[in-house]
Formats: structure tokens, C-alpha cells, sequence
């Protein structure tokens, strides 16, 4: 009784954590059970195959986790009433133990360890969008041995795994590493297995959970369906539809966005729910939206630098010297090599005003994000090295000494066990991609790892390696697009699979599971998510007519591989020393590196000397990733979100802490979880049938595309001889 009072009283020294994560734990309670092992497979195949199918539709909504989540919790309810409450004896040349097939009521330790599977397995594979852009009819037509799709799914997949294991001491198990895209997850698990918290007279967070997933799902209707032009609300461009400044600076499709006001959960959490991230993370990204979009990217666009207003201001699209798309076909031949006479012949490759800053800001962060670690993190970094505590333990940690730790050299034999299948991989089958090139693609993410591992768990901001990885790759692997997509690929996904693994460790940690379950977890089913989703791939080329035409009768284009098709051609055929090196362009924007790298100093500096003002709370790195989703998004996106993150996360957060801290992860897991389902289901009843031709035409569903913003349009017309220098080989 002692034990369980002092349990209770601490608690962690974070309210966020205090307010979705409870400090109490039962050390009997059972975890991985059999009915929890069934349902991971179960419910892991069906959301793998159903996603990779839907990953191949344009449009087609995701199986997220937060869904699977909720569809777990009847189907171990349903298991724990039906299932025989029979003791098993195993011999004894088998160990003797006992078990049962169903040890009770279906707990949240269960529960749990089937989110972290989901997790997982709601994630498409990135190596498949390589395998079906080398092997569709409609890209580069060389088909692949099956044995090389899963030797480069699984190397790419669990690398990232072994970087996991190797920085909890860094990222899982000091109480700072918050992660607060978990804080959900666990509001989620601890409101379903609570008998009832109403313990104050006020509603119980189950059925507040209930009222606001109900309300979500019956809004989002709404504007998704009913009243299309209530999503982005741009009423401005309704009244004034030719003016092209209303247009530019309040238009949310190729415009700048400038509108606070939307009725559409999708777009409020676009960038991630605004009631999750931490209040001060939430006005750096919004100093970023305004000081790169609006400040610097439309001085760039009306100033016509770069050759910026002869193209519409916001949009992903590439052009050419006469602002028209590029067409990508006339530099290429038989879609494999670059043809150097007809490039100059027609033009060099042009951006967009915002993808000019995206690319500026994403150079900077890059090294800025290596600065930062150092000045910020340094300290906790060198003392982990040494093995020396970075932090004292909160109640968490100290619960979870209770069960046996993974040890590192698990994880570290997991990491060389891949990284030999990709060299397998790379130099069984025809590929193009030396060693040396394997090894630094995986070097790229081991850098980073740590970085960006301390600003996802701090912040729930992301800041990966795409761009890094496709810019070394071009200079590094010229003229050869499969090397470049499986080195983006490996630099890539091992980061961002990492990170996902990290996450599903700190859940782990919150929620009680016994660390080896996890790993057990993490492992089995991500190789058997790696084997469902090849198999269904493989189906739909097979058996599904026109697979990635552009006009498939059934929508089946697949817009992710028709991008990694692109970005082969430009960065691993074109290459990025046309765009960024001698003579190039965009050569300037490779000063960005250095601005990034020196950016956090004189803050930092600041900080140390004035550490009671506001300047401890800059983060450079979360500044300049300020623009990283526009676009294609628009600044409805940000001014929506972060009004949202100031009522929430700030006026009541301050105001009325109490109902904040009961309500407040509850209501945004709700609006989540309501937003999604509802999406699912106008997708498979209204526009899944009939090739979504069951829709409502009127007004409220058109006015939005009646506007310039719904027909780009740039600032100035192209001259008739075409603009920018000519073309350099």
C-alpha cells in the first residue's frame, strides 16, 4: 500500500505527460498474450495490403494508426468474452511454463503493444515506390527479381531499427524526450480502458471522447462532401475572382493562403494537430511561415528574382523558359539517359517561388539542425557517450527497470545483419550502386539521427534527409536514376523508419510494455509488413489493367511512384549540378548551407546571457523548416493551425489548465480519429463507386474553382522568346 501511495504522489515533472500518461503500473499485468499476437497479425496484414492498394489511387485516404487503434479495441474486447479460459501446461522438455489463451480482460498493455504493430504497418514501404517505378510499363519497363524487391524492402526497412535501439539512452528514456504525437496515442488508450474518471462530477473523458468523434465525423461531411468551399474559405477570391493580387495573396490553391478561417479539420491539421505540439514549438514554425513565405518569398516573386513571377507563385511544378510545365520527355531518350542536345536545345529547368524557398530554407536547416545539436544538446550527447545519466529518472523510467532492458549489441547485430542484406542486394542484381555509395547513404541518416531524433521528441517537428539524400546522390551517382533512387531511399527511410521505431519505443515506455515485447514486436511484423506489401504490389502489376497510366480507368495512377519517377530524372539523369553548380541558377541557394550552419550561434550566445527572456525558446531549425510544407500547402494551413494552437495550447492552457489538462489531448485525438473515419467513408460509399461520379454539383462545390487561383496564373507573361540564361550541358 505504501509502494502504490508513493506511485501515485510522483509523477512526471512535464504537464503534458501529467495530463495523458498515468503513474501507476501493475507489473502482473499480462502483454504479450496470444489473442495480442493474433490481432497484430490479423489487423497488420489487412491495414499493410489495404494501404498499399490505396497508396497506388489518386485519391485514396490512408488506414492511419489512430483508426486501427480504435478497431483494435473491440476485437480484443470480442476475443477476451469468446476465447476458453483454459490453463495450458507445456511438457517439460519445454520449459514447463504455463499459459492461457485468454488470461482475462483485454488490458491497455495489449492494446498497446497491437499500436506500436499498427504503427508500423500503416506505413507504406519507400523502397516500393522504387520497385514500381523501375518495373512499370509506364516509367523505366526493367523488371526485378522478387528476391531483389525483398532484400531491398527489408535492408531499407530495418536499418533504421538498429539506429533506434542505439539512442534510447538519448531519446526514450530521459523524462525531456517528450514525443508528443504519443501524448495522443496514450490519451486514446488510457480514455478506452478507464472505467470512469468522472470522479469531479464532470464528464467523463470516454464520453466526451465519444460526443466530439461523433461531432467530427458527422462535420466533416461538410466541407468535404456537402460544401466543398468551407475547407479553404477563400471568400475574398469569391468576390474578387480575376483580381490577381486578392488571388495571390489569399488564394489557398496556388496562392499565398493569407486566410485565417477554415471549417475543415483536414486543413487545420495539415502540419499536425495544433493541440499536441508544445506551445513555443508552435510559434517558431509560425515565425518561419511568416518570415520565409510571406516576407522573403514575396519580395522574391514580385521582384521577379529568379524569373520567379513568370510562373505561378505557389505550386509544385517545375517549368520551362517559356512557363510552361516542363516537359521531362524531350531531355530524356528511352527513358533511361539524358540527351544533352535536346536539353539545350529546349530549356533549362525552372522553380516556383515557394519551392525556391523550400529549397533555400531546407539547405540551411540542414546545417543548422548540426549546429544546433551541438550548442544545445553537446553536453547531454558527450555525457551519453561516456555512459554517464543525462538526466534523473521520472516514475516512468523507474517503472521500467523493472523488466529486462534489450541490450545494445541486439540492435547493433540487427543494424550489420541489414546492412549486409543491402550489400547483397546492391551487388547480386544489376543496380549501378557501389558499395562505397550504400555506406554513405547509410551514413547520412547515423549523422542525423540524434539531431533530428531531439527535435521530433522536443517538438513534434520533422526535419528529415530527403533533400540532402537526392542532392549527394546526384552529385556522387550522375546519370544513374535506379543508384539514385535506392541512395535517396537508404538515406531517407532509414532516418524516418528510425524515428518511427524511437516513437514506438517511448509509447512502450509510457505505457508499461516490457521492452523485449516491443523488440519482438518491431521486428517480426516489420518484416512480415515487408512480405504483405511486396505480394500485394506484385498482385496489382500482375492482375490490375493499365497499372500507373495517367488515365487508368479505375484511378489506380500511381502518384508516388510518378513522383520518384520525376525526381530520378532530375536529380540522377538531369543532376543537380545543372540546377546548383557552376554557372546554374540556383547556385546561390547553396549559401543558404552556411547561413544554416552559423544561424544558431549568435542565439544561442543570447540565450546563455539573458536565460530567463523569451530568446531560451528559438529554435532555428524549427524556424526554417517553417516552410517545408508549402507547397504544395498554403498559408491557410499555418494561420489556421496556429490560431487553433493559441486558443488550446495557450488561452486555455493558461486559463483553465484544469479542463486542459483532462479534455484537451482527448479532444484532439477525437477530431482525429472522427475526421479520418469519416474521410474513409465518403471515399469507399460516395467516390469509390462509379469512379467517384456520385457528387453534388452546385455553388458551394464550384465557386473555389472559378477563380485565378484555381487556374495558375503568373504575375508577368513569359516574353515570347522565352526568359531566363540558355541551357548549359
Amino acid at each position: 500500500m505504501v509502494e502504490l501511495e508513493l506511485e501515485t504522489e510522483e509523477d512526471s515533472p512535464y504537464p503534458e505527460v501529467r495530463a495523458s500518461v498515468s503513474n501507476i503500473d501493475d507489473p502482473d499485468m499480462p502483454c504479450g498474450t496470444l489473442r495480442a499476437w493474433f490481432l497484430c497479425f490479423i489487423l497488420s496484414t489487412f491495414a499493410s495490403a489495404v494501404n498499399t492498394v490505396l497508396s497506388l489511387r489518386y485519391p485514396a485516404p490512408t488506414l492511419m494508426p489512430i483508426v486501427m487503434q480504435l478497431i483494435a479495441y473491440p476485437c480484443g474486447k470480442f476475443l477476451a468474452t469468446i476465447m476458453p479460459i483454459r490453463t495450458f501446461y507445456l511438457p517439460s522438455w519445454l520449459g514447463g511454463s504455463k499459459f492461457s489463451l485468454n488470461p482475462g480482460l483485454f488490458n491497455i498493455k495489449e492494446h498497446t503493444l497491437i499500436t506500436i504493430v499498427m504503427n508500423l504497418c500503416t506505413t507504406q514501404a519507400y523502397s516500393l515506390y522504387t520497385v514500381l517505378t523501375v518495373e512499370s510499363v509506364y516509367f523505366y519497363d526493367t523488371p526485378k527479381p522478387i528476391l531483389f524487391t525483398i532484400l531491398y524492402t527489408i535492408s531499407t526497412s530495418m536499418i533504421g531499427m538498429s539506429l533506434a535501439g542505439m539512442s534510447r539512452r538519448f531519446l526514450v528514456w530521459p523524462a525531456s524526450m517528450i514525443w508528443p504525437q504519443n501524448l495522443v496515442i496514450t490519451t486514446i488508450l488510457n480514455t478506452l480502458h478507464a472505467e470512469d474518471d468522472a470522479y469531479d462530477s464532470s464528464m467523463s473523458r470516454f464520453r466526451f471522447f465519444s460526443f466530439v468523434m461523433g461531432g467530427a465525423f458527422l462535420w466533416n461531411f461538410v466541407p468535404s462532401y456537402l460544401f466543398n468551399a468551407l475547407s479553404t474559405f477563400g471568400w475574398l477570391c469569391w468576390i474578387w475572382p480575376n483580381n490577381f493580387i486578392i488571388n495571390t495573396l489569399f488564394g489557398t490553391q496556388t496562392g499565398l493562403g493569407l486566410s485565417v478561417l477554415t471549417f475543415d479539420w483536414n486543413q487545420i491539421n495539415y502540419i499536425g494537430s495544433p493541440l499536441i505540439f508544445p506551445w513555443w514549438a508552435e510559434c517558431n514554425t509560425f515565425t518561419g511561415f511568416v518570415l520565409w513565405l510571406i516576407v522573403c518569398t514575396l519580395s522574391l516573386y514580385f521582384t521577379n528574382t529568379l524569373f520567379t513571377a513568370y510562373m505561378p507563385f505557389n505550386t509544385t511544378q517545375a517549368f520551362d523558359n517559356h512557363g510552361q510545365p516542363y516537359d521531362i520527355f524531350r531531355v530524356i531518350q528511352n527513358l533511361k539517359s539524358f540527351n544533352v542536345e535536346a536539353y539545350e536545345a529546349y530549356s533549362p529547368l525552372f522553380l516556383s517561388a515557394t519551392y525556391t524557398m523550400l529549397y533555400t530554407t531546407g539547405f540551411a536547416a540542414a546545417t543548422a539542425l548540426l549546429s544546433h545539436t551541438i550548442l544545445y544538446h553537446g553536453k547531454a550527447l558527450w555525457r551519453g557517450v561516456r555512459r554517464v545519466r543525462t538526466e534523473e529518472d521520472d516514475i516512468h523510467a523507474k517503472f521500467m527497470r523493472r523488466y529486462p532492458e534489450v541490450p545494445s549489441w541486439w540492435y547493433f547485430v540487427l543494424g550489420v545483419l541489414m546492412f549486409i542484406l543491402g550489400i547483397i542486394c546492391i551487388e547480386v542484381y544489376d543496380t549501378d550502386m557501389p558499395v562505397w555509395a550504400l555506406v554513405v547513404a547509410v551514413a547520412i541518416p547515423i549523422v542525423y539521427f540524434l539531431p533530428s531524433g531531439f527535435i521530433y521528441a522536443m517538438t513534434g517537428t520533422t526535419i528529415g534527409t530527403n533533400l540532402i539524400g537526392e542532392v549527394v546522390a546526384g552529385y556522387s551517382l550522375p546519370g544513374l536514376p535506379l543508384a539514385n533512387m535506392m541512395f535517396k531511399t537508404y538515406a531517407f527511410n532509414t532516418l524516418s523508419n528510425g524515428l518511427t521505431f524511437v516513437q514506438d519505443l517511448k509509447l512502450g515506455h509510457y505505457m508499461k510494455v516490457p521492452p523485449r515485447q516491443s523488440f519482438a514486436a518491431q521486428t517480426i511484423f516489420t518484416i512480415w509488413n515487408s512480405f504483405v506489401q511486396i505480394g500485394v504490389l506484385r498482385f496489382m502489376i500482375a492482375r490490375v489493367h493499365n497499372l500507373c497510366a495517367q488515365d487508368q480507368e479505375h484511378r489506380f495512377s500511381c502518384p508516388h511512384a510518378r513522383v520518384f519517377f520525376t525526381s530520378s530524372i532530375v536529380w540522377g539523369i538531369i543532376g543537380p549540378q545543372r540546377l546548383f553548380g557552376n554557372g546554374g541558377l540556383y547556385k546561390p541557394l547553396y549559401w543558404a548551407m552556411l547561413a544554416g550552419l552559423v544561424l544558431p550561434v549568435p542565439f544561442w550566445f543570447l540565450a546563455r546571457k539573458y536565460p530567463k527572456s523569451w530568446l531560451k525558446f528559438v529554435s532555428v531549425p524549427i524556424v526554417l523548416s517553417g516552410a517545408t510544407f508549402s507547397p504544395p500547402a498554403s498559408g491557410i494551413v499555418y494561420t489556421a493551425w496556429f490560431t487553433t494552437a493559441f486558443i488550446f495550447q495557450y488561452l486555455i492552457r493558461k486559463y483553465n489548465f484544469r479542463w486542459w489538462s483532462k479534455y484537451n489531448f482527448v479532444t484532439s485525438a477525437a477530431l482525429d480519429a472522427g475526421t479520418i473515419v469519416s474521410t474513409l467513408v465518403i471515399f469507399l460509399v460516395l467516390q469509390l463507386p462509379k469512379d467517384g461520379s456520385i457528387s453534388i454539383e452546385w455553388w458551394g462545390n464550384t465557386v473555389s474553382a472559378n477563380t485565378l487561383d484555381a487556374n495558375p496564373t503568373p504575375w508577368k507573361m513569359p516574353p515570347a522568346n522565352g526568359f531566363g540564361p540558355p541551357p548549359k550541358a
